[in-house]
C-alpha cells in the first residue's frame, strides 16, 4: 500500500520561498557591509516582508533622517544596517501597526560618509566609507597610493566633537617603525592631503645635474650620487651647499659628505683645482 503525502498549498509553499529569498538577501547584504554607517544623502530601499506597501525608496537627509510610512520621521544617520532595520521594526511594533515586523534595507546608491583624497595620489576623488573602521591606509589604497612625486607625510583634516581636527602623518613609520596609531580611523567629510615630496638641487660639475626627491635619511654623498657623481672636471671634495633658513636668509656652507640633505637645499660641484 503507497502512503500518499499531504499536499502542501501553492500559497504557503510560495510565501516560505519568498522568505527564504529575502532571508538570503538581507544575509548577504549584511555580510557584504555590516558596520557601514548611513549618512546624508544615501539612498536606500526600505521593505517590510508581506508588506508591499511599507516599500519606500528614499534619501537620507542632511540631517540624518528619512521619512517612513505610519511612524513619520526616524533618524537613522550613523547607524549600520542593521541597526536601521532593527529601528524601523521596533518603531512599527511599538505602535501597534505590525506584531512582527521583518525590515529590510538595501542600500542602492553611497552619497555620505564619503572622504576626499586630494593631491599626488594616483586616483584623486571622493571614496565612500564602506565599514565603520576604515583607516587611513585603507583610503589610500583606494586612491592607488602616493604618486612617485608623493610625499611620504599626508595631511588629514576633518571634525572630531565639534572641533576641527588636523593631523600629519608619516606614512612609512606606521609600517617601518610600528607606529600603529597613526593609522587612524577615518570618519565622513574627512580630507586627505598628500603634498608634492620635498626636492632637492644640483649642479654645476655634475654628470646630471637637475632636482631630485629628498629621500628618507639621505646624505650629501647619497645626493650626489643620484646627480651621476662628478664631472671629469668636477671634484666630490669641492662642494657648496646653498640652504635656506627660517627666516628666509640663504646660508653658504662648504658641507661634509655624510652630512644630511634637507628639503630645497641646493647644491653645486666646483671644478677640481688641479
Amino acid at each position: 500500500m503507497t502512503m500518499r503525502l499531504p499536499r502542501i498549498p501553492h500559497l504557503l509553499v510560495s510565501t516560505f520561498l519568498a522568505f527564504v529569498s529575502l532571508t538570503a538577501a538581507v544575509h548577504a547584504q549584511t555580510s557584504a557591509k555590516p558596520d557601514y554607517p548611513l549618512g546624508a544623502g544615501d539612498s536606500i530601499r526600505v521593505q517590510v516582508f508581506q508588506n508591499p506597501d511599507l516599500t519606500i525608496e528614499t534619501r537620507v537627509s542632511e540631517s540624518g533622517t528619512i521619512s517612513y510610512p505610519l511612524i513619520g520621521a526616524v533618524n537613522l544617520g550613523g547607524l549600520s544596517l542593521a541597526v536601521a532595520e532593527k529601528k524601523i521594526a521596533d518603531a512599527l511594533q511599538q505602535g501597534g501597526f505590525l506584531k512582527q515586523p521583518q525590515v529590510n534595507i538595501i542600500l542602492t546608491q553611497i552619497r555620505g560618509n564619503q572622504v576626499a583624497v586630494l593631491g599626488q595620489v594616483n586616483r584623486p576623488g571622493r571614496f565612500p566609507l564602506e565599514t565603520a573602521n576604515t583607516r587611513l591606509s585603507d583610503m589610500l589604497a583606494n586612491a592607488g597610493g602616493a604618486t612617485a612625486g608623493g610625499d611620504d607625510t599626508v595631511i588629514v583634516t576633518g571634525v572630531r566633537e565639534g572641533k576641527t581636527f588636523r593631523k600629519q602623518i608619516d606614512i612609512p613609520s606606521i609600517f617601518l617603525t610600528e607606529k600603529l596609531q597613526d593609522d587612524i580611523v577615518l570618519q565622513g567629510g574627512d580630507s586627505i592631503y598628500v603634498h608634492r615630496a620635498p626636492m632637492f638641487y644640483i649642479y654645476g660639475e655634475a654628470q646630471r645635474p637637475g632636482s631630485f626627491r629628498v629621500e628618507r635619511d639621505m646624505t650629501i654623498m647619497q645626493a650626489l650620487a643620484l646627480g651621476g657623481g662628478p664631472t671629469v672636471r668636477g671634484s666630490e671634495e669641492r662642494l657648496r651647499l646653498h640652504r635656506k633658513m627660517a627666516d628666509g636668509s640663504i646660508q653658504q656652507t662648504t658641507p661634509q659628505l655624510t652630512d644630511p640633505v634637507q628639503p630645497n637645499d641646493v647644491i653645486y660641484v666646483k671644478e677640481s683645482i688641479f
